[in-house]
């Protein structure tokens, strides 16, 4: 059942994404060749705990960090850890807040230093697939005309789409319905309607679109062990469009 959220829930939403914005913003500072991702994670949980708010991950389904912190073939779940950052690698930080009951949600990928213009690329396009995804959630529009719009974009500029992870609804809980995958063909599933608010998250691969599960039961990595990169953002519809709520 999809839950269309009401205004005064929206608003607390709003807060939940400014925070998740905002520790985007503060982790941004200290993405540097010789960090760890422990050492990113440690700055993520107290700026989000300093903010009244509670990282979303933290203890989520056993996970033991505040943020998911993938390192370039990690494509999501990475568990903060002793990695050291280097420099030409691509880190993506998936931080999650509480706030009040509801969540934020967001996903960025991010440059370590100087990255060759292919790693480039497939951040550039990753990033504009969201974007294109976006052009498309308007209310009375069908929920699939977003999933194809990504992979229209992806596929035309010679990346791969992951099938296995998906976005969704978000409130109360961390994932509501719907599922909304990013491929699939147009004017498909159910119609948009003000008061959704959707976790909206391209996931791209350099090479093929396979995926796997590592030993820790969290790490998910492409199987060919290229590159990968994951943009995400907490939207609601609204009666014209939509309002993004984990930007600033």
């Amino acid at each position: 059942m999809i839950i269309c959220k009401t205004p005064r829930e929206i608003e607390i939403m709003r807060e939940a994404g400014r925070i998740v914005a905002l520790t985007h913003q503060e982790l941004v500072k200290h993405i540097q060749p010789g960090i760890t991702t422990k050492e990113i994670d440690s700055i993520a949980e107290k700026f989000i705990k300093q903010h009244d708010a509670y990282p979303s991950f933290l203890g989520y389904n056993g996970f033991k960090g505040s943020v998911c912190a993938s390192v370039n073939e990690e494509l999501v779940h990475g568990i903060p850890g002793k990695r050291v950052l280097k420099d030409g690698d691509i880190i993506t930080l998936d931080i999650g807040a509480e706030y009040n009951g509801y969540h934020g949600d967001s996903a960025w990928t991010y440059a370590v230093g100087k990255i060759d213009d292919e790693t480039k690329q497939l951040l550039d396009v990753t990033e504009e697939s969201l974007y294109k995804g976006l052009e498309e959630a308007k209310p009375g529009a069908r929920l699939s005309n977003i999933s194809h719009a990504v992979q229209t974009y992806v596929e035309s500029n010679g990346f791969s789409i992951v099938r296995e992870y998906v976005g969704h609804g978000i409130g109360q809980s961390l994932h509501e319905d719907p599922q909304i995958p990013n491929y699939g063909p147009p004017n498909k599933g159910p119609r948009l309607r003000p008061g959704m608010v959707l976790a909206i998250e391209p996931m791209v691969n350099a090479g093929s679109r396979y995926v796997r599960t590592l030993a820790d039961n969290w790490t998910v990595v492409t199987v060919d062990g290229k590159m990968c990169a994951h943009f995400e953002h907490t939207i609601a519809i609204t009666d014209t469009g939509f309002e993004i709520l984990t930007r600033l």
